[in-house]
């Protein structure tokens, strides 16, 4: 039991003549960055303001109207989210 103790006492006095090994770690972690653009305002689409009544001729050009302000919009939109990347 002797020898034990005094193995033990060795072992833990090896260990602290030791000094402590400092060493610097580097992490990389992605971190979100909200983005800072301006919300893209909605149009008055050509065809919200058609009535029944109206004519075929009117409606067919409200919706030819309404298709490139469409195409106009999501282009906007496409922007604001590539700015974003």
């Amino acid at each position: 039991m002797k020898w034990l103790l005094v193995g033990a006492v060795v072992l833990m006095a090896g260990c602290a003549a030791r000094e402590p090994e400092v060493r610097t770690v580097r992490g990389e972690v992605p971190v979100l960055v909200p983005c800072k653009v301006s919300a893209v305002p909605v149009p008055a689409w050509a065809t919200g303001s058609l009535k029944k009544t109206d004519s075929l001729e009117l409606k067919v050009r409200a919706l030819l109207a309404e298709r490139r302000q469409r195409i106009g919009y999501e282009r906007q939109l496409t922007a604001a989210v590539a700015a974003c990347r």
